[in-house]
């Protein structure tokens, strides 16, 4: 008798099924050798975990929330003012989905009546510079008249174009 005969029927001798899935797991579940799913960190990639963060991030109202918390620490109505036409209910789920990934600190201060102050983690920081990077940049363009109405509506329309695809 040799080991090949002590091997399950149907499996390589390295474990492997012949068509390199691994064989734990229902049948014909099309796991792949390699690392797991979750460990993949490429943003086009489905299942990177990165994704989730991204598309948060380039939302309108958390990149304008980050920018705001870029100036410092801001309780939650002075925060609202101060980025002009978000909605309460818009602003409270932005700071939680920011919180959620690492990026915004909810410190609440134990007074009468007490009081609640977001600011950005390290990871919050370092994603803001590159969004005010981004925003001194479109800043800038604008202030030189690279904008014009007509502009912005092709923007606008092309910005629909893209995610309708």
């Amino acid at each position: 008798m040799s080991i090949a005969d002590l091997e399950p029927e149907g499996l390589e001798p390295d474990g492997l099924e012949p068509d390199g899935l691994e064989p734990d797991g229902p049948p014909g579940d099309g796991r792949a050798v390699g690392p797991p799913q979750e460990l993949v960190t490429d943003v086009f990639a489905r299942g990177c975990t990165s994704r989730a963060a991204f598309e948060v991030v380039t939302s309108k109202w958390a990149s304008l929330a980050l920018l705001a918390l870029g100036e410092g620490g801001y309780r939650f109505n002075a925060l609202r003012r101060r980025v002009e036409g978000v909605s309460e209910k818009m602003l409270s789920q932005t700071l939680q989905a920011l919180e959620r990934d690492g990026m915004v600190a909810r410190d609440v201060v134990t007074t009468i009546p007490p009081r609640v102050e977001y600011s950005l983690t390290p990871l919050g920081e370092r994603v803001t510079q590159k969004l005010r990077a981004l925003a001194d940049l479109l800043e800038e363009t604008a202030a030189e008249g690279a904008w014009s109405p007509a502009q912005e509506s092709d923007a606008a329309a092309a910005a629909g174009a893209i995610t309708d695809r």
